[in-house]
């Protein structure tokens, strides 16, 4: 096959997942960002730098928006809302982070191909994507793509679909949100 194909293949494979989204859950979702004082987000590998366009995206509408590890990155409160984006859920690091976050009394959003994981079962709101799991032996979702690929692309595509939905809820526009872009480059 090539790569032209490849590309078509993807983009099949990625409007199915995009079809299967849940928009109660992702409305959920979109609201608590709204009525948090700070978002969070985490994830490992590939997904941990969707997290991070994402948290870029929240604050280029103004929402106080951080990447946990980073050296700025303020503590947790009550009033605040955790984002992990994890395709099985189970991430050892992940999971650490949730149990604080809830212990905290912080809201816990998981983002994953299995909302009866660990990451799961502690989130407040949890949003089922689709995707294949790394270890395709537990054989969840057909995709010719490796490993975590298209769960990691669903997953951009779903942050970047919560950001066109923020903004309309708000009335952001592209020039309201390019407002905030750095502008030191």
């Amino acid at each position: 096959m090539t790569v032209d194909l490849y590309s078509v293949k993807i983009l099949e494979e990625l409007q199915q997942a995009a079809i299967q989204l849940d928009n109660g859950q992702a409305d959920l979702l979109a609201e608590q960002v709204i009525q948090s004082n700070k978002v969070f987000l985490a994830g490992a590998g590939r997904s941990g730098l969707m997290a991070k366009a994402f948290a870029m995206r929240l604050m280029h509408m103004g929402i106080d928006s951080y990447v946990i590890g980073e050296t700025i990155t303020p503590n947790v409160t009550e009033n605040d809302l955790l984002i992990i984006g994890s395709g099985s859920g189970e991430t050892k690091s992940l999971l650490s982070m949730a149990e604080k976050a809830r212990s905290l009394q912080a809201s816990v959003a998981a983002v994953t191909i299995f909302p009866e994981s660990s990451i799961g079962q502690l989130a407040n709101i949890v949003v089922k994507l689709s995707g294949s799991p790394k270890d395709k032996s537990e054989g969840h979702y057909s995709t010719i793509q490796p490993m975590g690929s298209l769960f990691e692309q669903t997953l951009l595509l779903f942050f970047d679909a919560i950001i066109l939905r923020l903004m309309e809820k708000k009335g952001y526009d592209s020039t309201t949100m390019f407002g905030r872009h750095a502008n030191l480059e």
